[in-house]
């Protein structure tokens, strides 16, 4: 149990099995647990993906999603981007090249951030999420 509030971003992927693989290879993120449905090993119930001391949780979308309290759409249901995951880097150009060479849609490359300190670059994952890279750290004092 932490000691302290922890957020943990949670997203639904139409072929989530392929979301992981991609975030693996061009996001950097490592497998800590994937729970796929007994009778479809396709549909993913539950998945946390870890890079460094940070976790994404994931599935796939199913059915009774839509009708579920929490109605999860995913971006292209939604007609656009629904939320943006920002992931603070050390070393910004190492992870551009391997998202490029992962096959991310880059959205902007890396640039130095206009009126705040650091760097950053924009990218899609294959399901339409947007993902911002950064070196700026919001907790550095």
């Amino acid at each position: 149990m932490p000691s302290k509030p922890v957020i943990i971003p949670a997203l639904r992927y139409r072929d989530a099995p392929a979301a992981i693989d991609f975030l693996c290879t061009a996001f950097g993120f490592t497998r800590q647990a994937v729970y796929t449905d007994p009778s479809d090993p396709a549909v993913v119930m539950h998945a946390q993906l870890t890079l460094g001391d940070s976790m994404l949780m994931l599935g796939s979308v199913r059915p009774k999603d839509g009708a579920s309290v929490i109605a999860w759409k995913t971006p292209a249901e939604a007609g656009g981007v629904t939320m943006s995951l920002n992931v603070v880097l050390v070393d910004l150009d190492a992870h551009y090249a391997r998202a490029v060479a992962g096959g991310a849609e880059i959205v902007t490359p890396p640039h130095d951030n206009v009126g705040y300190p650091g760097r950053a670059y924009h990218a899609r994952d294959p399901e339409g999420n947007e993902w911002n890279f950064d070196t700026y750290d919001p907790w550095a004092k």
